[in-house]
């Protein structure tokens, strides 16, 4: 009788009946683009769902392919080829398995999109992960997929700004934003821990309570609190119209933003220097100085500029760059003026360049639009060169930063590589390196796609040679995705965070002049150049380089080893426009035979750097 009854229930499971009456998901579409098709669906309003199951038309019947969790309402299902069509239905399924009906189905294929589509694709997916996966109760973004509770500061500074980034694009109105910067906003303002104005490294979205990011470190967080600064300046002056809602989130950011204790961080008046961490439990324990190069100088714009607790301007000179600031070196030809030898891993050319505008300006030190390309070209140069010979490394499949790995997580860099491709570092970067960006990113999606992209765009890295693909999502890797796309496509986030009326003045004081040599065009891609590469590839004993020039113009050609050491100037003179022909033979300055192995030229033009790999066979 059991083994009927059972029969009975799945004969009507199977038709969409079932006794727990669980509603069927509505709302189900399903989108097409160039390798998947996106599966969204709207939530139960049964508070017991536990989740949903997707199935997919194979032949006549449809099968069951995946299962997503409550929270996560979408499903990316990679065809890879143009013009495959495919059809889906969606089930709800409760905390005792019960399973709802299947929804009407959808139909959707994939077709080919042009780059400015495809742009718009990868930032509404990232997109979803600060607004559809924010913490319900306070708006802010969590920490990593699966953190629950954790909240992160600084990533949910990149987070607003990714909310405007939403509105402009069309994901959702302006009313639903400025709604959730309320949200955000009071959340900040009346439940989370501060201290001395500063908020911790991450906390309790529910009630706001810090949640130590390690022994020491439960208390206040200069450094994540400017990541946040910097993203809340940007929506003051976003949020210009006079409504009570956008005058409420003018003044909630400006009380915010006034409260920061910059001064406090100094630890003491005489020292020009502003220091990490600060907690009423362990004072300064953690002892960390904030000392550039790397991620934060915008910690000390905004102290400098901060109109209630502001800091001498002398901190900028004494504080952040008194300390192995200069570098003055080239690697792989491309000279690298500030910063660690090779340049560190790339979120150092991300994190305070979400908002502060680098171009047109310079300090005693560099142009930092011109740095941040460079060190960007010669981490990409090192992925090219791939002196460890990990697998996958190529002129298209690039781009070191902090990430998840096969081990953990790991600041990754051309100095600390264990193989860990992290997409952020190259997309990131687009606004610098457009074209070798565009070509990042189109490659990791249609070649690794099926592998590292889910329903929020990117996952955090993989590793090809260990054959390990992430499936996390990290909200500080994510934001500067959307927000640096964006200032390469509009500059949104770069015209309002410079618009504040305390940036510039503070500009001035610590000794910013007027630059106009970083040239490159944010909104169009260089393509008077082609550089057609080197053949034969492989090559014994010579191989051509082979390119074309639009213009009479000076060209330097360099030869490079895997280590970055110069081996041969090829050219370094005026070359006429049209197609040009460069011969080397293998030899170096000193015209000795070099040894087989991977090598790099790099192509100089004015303020472009131009890089190829090939490889000397005997």
């Amino acid at each position: 009788m059991k083994r009927v009854l059972l029969i009975i229930v799945t004969i009507l499971l199977a038709f969409g009946i079932n006794f727990a009456q669980i509603s069927v998901p509505t709302g189900v579409e399903a989108t097409g683009y160039e390798s998947h098709i996106d599966i969204t669906w709207n939530a139960n309003p049964e508070s017991n769902i536990l989740g949903y199951y997707i199935y997919k038309l194979q032949d006549t019947t449809y099968k069951r392919i995946a299962i997503a969790t409550s929270d996560i309402r979408i499903y990316d299902d990679f065809l890879e080829a143009l013009g495959d069509t495919a059809t889906y239905a969606v089930s709800a399924f409760d905390s005792d398995y019960n399973e709802s009906g299947k929804s009407a189905t959808v139909t959707a294929f994939t077709h080919s999109m042009t780059d400015d589509q495809l742009l718009t694709m990868l930032e509404e997916a990232t997109f979803r992960y600060f607004w559809d996966y924010a913490h319900p109760v306070s708006g802010l973004a969590r920490e990593r997929l699966g953190s629950g509770e954790t909240v992160t500061i600084g990533g949910s500074g990149f987070g607003v700004m990714a909310i405007l980034v939403g509105i402009e694009r069309g994901f959702i109105t302006r009313d639903q934003g400025i709604q959730r910067m309320l949200k955000i906003l009071n959340f900040l303002s009346t439940k989370a821990d501060r201290f001395h104005g500063a908020f911790p490294h991450w906390m309790n979205g529910t009630t706001g309570k810090v949640i130590p990011f390690s022994t020491y470190d439960d208390g206040g967080d200069l450094v994540e609190t400017s990541f946040m600064m910097e993203g809340l300046l940007t929506a003051r002056q976003y949020f210009n119209q006079s409504t009570v809602d956008e005058d409420s989130i003018r003044i909630m950011i400006t009380n915010l933003w006034q409260s920061v204790e910059y001064d406090w961080y100094q630890r003491d008046n005489t020292g020009y220097t502003l220091y990490w961490h600060w907690s009423p439990d362990y004072g300064w324990m953690m002892n960390m100085p904030i000392r550039g190069y790397n991620e934060a100088m915008i910690v000390y714009l905004l102290a400098i500029a901060s109109p209630t607790h502001s800091v001498p301007k002398y901190d900028f000179a004494i504080g952040w760059s008194g300390f192995l600031y200069a570098n003055g070196k080239s690697f792989y030809g491309i000279p690298l003026y500030v910063g660690q030898d090779y340049g560190g891993p790339l979120f150092f050319a991300h994190y305070s360049f979400l908002g502060f505008d680098p171009r047109s300006k310079k300090d005693k030190f560099t142009n930092y639009f011109i740095n941040n390309r460079n060190q960007t070209l010669i981490n990409r140069a090192y992925c090219i060169a791939n002196p460890n010979h990990y697998a996958g490394y190529d002129s298209v499949t690039w781009g070191l930063t902090a990430s998840d790995d096969p081990s953990g997580y790991d600041a990754h860099s051309p100095t600390n590589d264990n193989g860990t491709i992290t997409p952020s570092a190259a997309i990131s970067s687009m606004p610098y390196t457009p074209v070798e960006s565009i070509a990042a990113f189109k490659n990791m999606y249609l070649k690794y796609g099926k592998n590292i992209w889910g329903p929020f765009g990117f996952k955090d890295a993989f590793n090809v040679s260990k054959n390990w693909y992430a499936s996390s999502y990290i909200s500080i890797d994510e934001g500067p995705i959307i927000d640096m796309i964006e200032n390469y496509r509009s500059q949104l986030l770069w015209k309002n965070f410079m618009a504040n009326p305390e940036i510039q003045p503070m500009l001035d004081s610590v000794g910013f002049v007027p630059d106009n040599t970083d040239v490159i065009n944010s909104q169009t891609l260089p393509k008077e150049f082609v550089l057609e590469g080197n053949y034969p590839n492989p090559f014994n004993p010579s191989t051509t380089i082979k390119f074309e020039l639009p213009r009479r113009q000076n060209v330097e050609l360099n030869i490079y080893n895997m280590l970055g050491d110069k081996v041969r100037t090829l050219v370094n003179n005026v070359l006429s426009s049209g197609e040009n022909k460069i011969v080397w033979d293998g030899k170096d300055d000193n015209n000795s035979v070099v040894s087989s192995g991977v090598y790099i030229y790099t192509l100089r033009m004015e303020d472009k750097i131009y890089s190829g790999k090939m490889i000397l066979l005997k």
